[in-house]
């Protein structure tokens, strides 16, 4: 049988998740316009692939945008999509990004969600990199209700509560 992930007819659905990590599978995506682009990392070593604006927008200042990227991506089965801010915005131009989770059952439009932060509007020009999207391996245990759970050395301690 075939995985649905993965192109090995040795990855069953029993087992796909934990032979992910040794064979080789596509972050597969439909791109919706013309001015759509693929996701695409810019070194070999990157954990974010750059997600690219296909429209022409202005995201006001102290405002936020939800920019629709044109695109439908296939999260791997065991996965989920993190898009996160890029650093360069986030410090040249206070750029932040919200509302990030890409669940792998998800097939609607991807869009990005961002926030600026500063006192001046920020113009978003068709192509511009404007987040990136990270794919990270995620665990999904059935959640089983309990009478106790066992103490440790930080107890309820939250919030701050190591220090500084």
């Amino acid at each position: 049988m075939s995985c649905s992930s993965c192109k090995y007819t040795d990855c069953n659905s029993s087992s796909s998740i934990s032979n992910m990590s040794y064979y080789s599978f596509s972050l597969n995506v439909q791109l919706r316009s013309e001015n759509a682009k693929l996701p695409q990392r810019q070194n070999p070593g990157d954990a974010g692939y750059d997600l690219f604006s296909p429209t022409q927008c202005v995201v006001k200042a102290k405002s936020k945008l939800l920019i629709p990227l044109d695109i439908t991506v296939m999260v791997p089965l065991g996965y989920y999509g993190q898009i996160a801010p890029r650093s360069s915005l986030a410090s040249k131009n206070f750029i932040d990004v919200g509302a990030g989770i890409v669940d792998s059952g998800y097939r609607g439009n991807l869009g990005v969600l961002l926030f600026n932060f500063s006192d001046e509007d920020f113009v978003v020009n068709i192509g511009d990199r404007i987040a990136q999207l990270i794919l990270i391996q995620i665990a999904t245990p059935d959640v089983r209700q309990v009478d106790y759970v066992s103490g440790t050395a930080r107890g309820n301690g939250g919030f701050g509560s190591t220090g500084k």
